[in-house]
C-alpha cells in the first residue's frame, strides 16, 4: 500500500468517523451525563464494534448478509429496536449522573484503606460496564456498517501485496481514528456538564438527545441496502 493511498483512506475513513451519528451522539451524552473517564468505556465499547465487524467483514460474513434479506433486516430491526430503547430512557430520565460518580471519586481519595479502594473500584465498574456495552451494542447493531467495511477496504487494498498486512493497517488506521474522533465528542459533551446542572438545562438536553436517538432508530427502521 502507498503513502498516496493511505492517506487517501485516513482522509475518507475520518470523513466518515466524524459525520454525527448515534455512536456520536451517544458519547457526547454518556460525557454529559457522566464525566469524561467513565465515557472513556463507551469510546472502547464502540472501538470493539469495529473491531468486531471488520472480523466479520474479513471472514465474508459481509457478502452474506449483502446476499440475505432475511439477516439484513434482522440486523437492521435490532439496531433500530434498541436506539428506539435508548432515546425513550434517554427523555424520561432525570439528573446526572456526574454526581454520584465525583461522590465514588471522592470516597477513593479519601478512604485510604484497602477495602474502601477495592469498593470504590468496583462502583466505578459498575458505572462504566453498562456504558460499554452501551457503545458496542450501538456500534454494532447496523447492518450498514458491516457492508461498508466490506466494499471500503479492498478499494484500498493491493492485490499484488500481502493481504493480511494491509488489512491489519486499514484496521489499525480506522481504530486509531474512532478512537480518537470520539474522544473530541466525548471532551465536547463534558463541557455541557456545568450547564446541564443548572436549572432545567439537564432536562432539555434529555430530551433532545432521547429525541435524536429515537429519529436515529426511525431512520435506521426505513433505511434501505
Amino acid at each position: 500500500m502507498s503513502l498516496h493511498t493511505w492517506l487517501l483512506f485516513v482522509s475518507l475513513a475520518g470523513a466518515v468517523i466524524a459525520a454525527p451519528g448515534p455512536s456520536a451522539l451517544l458519547c457526547v451524552t454518556h460525557a454529559a451525563r457522566h464525566g469524561v473517564r467513565p465515557a472513556l468505556a463507551t469510546i472502547v465499547g464502540g472501538m470493539t464494534a469495529s473491531m468486531t465487524l471488520m472480523g466479520l467483514s474479513a471472514l465474508g460474513l459481509g457478502a452474506v448478509i449483502a446476499a440475505s434479506d432475511t439477516l439484513f433486516h434482522i440486523i437492521k430491526w435490532a439496531g433500530a429496536a434498541y436506539l428506539l430503547y435508548l432515546g425513550i430512557a434517554t427523555w424520561r430520565s432525570h439528573g446526572s449522573g456526574a454526581a454520584d460518580d465525583a461522590a465514588v471519586q471522592t470516597a477513593a481519595n479519601a478512604s485510604p484503606g484497602a477495602q474502601d479502594h477495592q469498593q470504590a473500584d468496583r462502583s466505578m465498574w459498575r458505572t462504566w460496564r453498562p456504558l460499554y456495552r452501551k457503545g458496542l451494542i450501538v456500534g454494532i447493531g447496523n447492518p450498514k456498517d458491516l457492508l461498508f467495511f466490506s466494499a471500503l477496504f479492498p478499494q484500498f487494498m493491493d492485490a499484488s501485496l500481502p493481504i493480511a498486512g494491509q488489512l491489519g493497517v486499514l484496521a489499525l488506521t480506522w481504530l486509531v481514528l474512532d478512537g480518537a474522533i470520539m474522544l473530541g465528542y466525548v471532551l465536547c459533551g463534558a463541557t455541557l456538564l456545568a450547564r446541564l446542572q443548572q436549572g432545567s438545562a439537564g432536562r432539555w438536553f434529555q430530551r433532545v438527545t432521547g429525541g435524536a436517538f429515537i429519529a436515529a432508530g426511525g431512520v435506521l427502521a426505513a433505511s434501505h441496502r
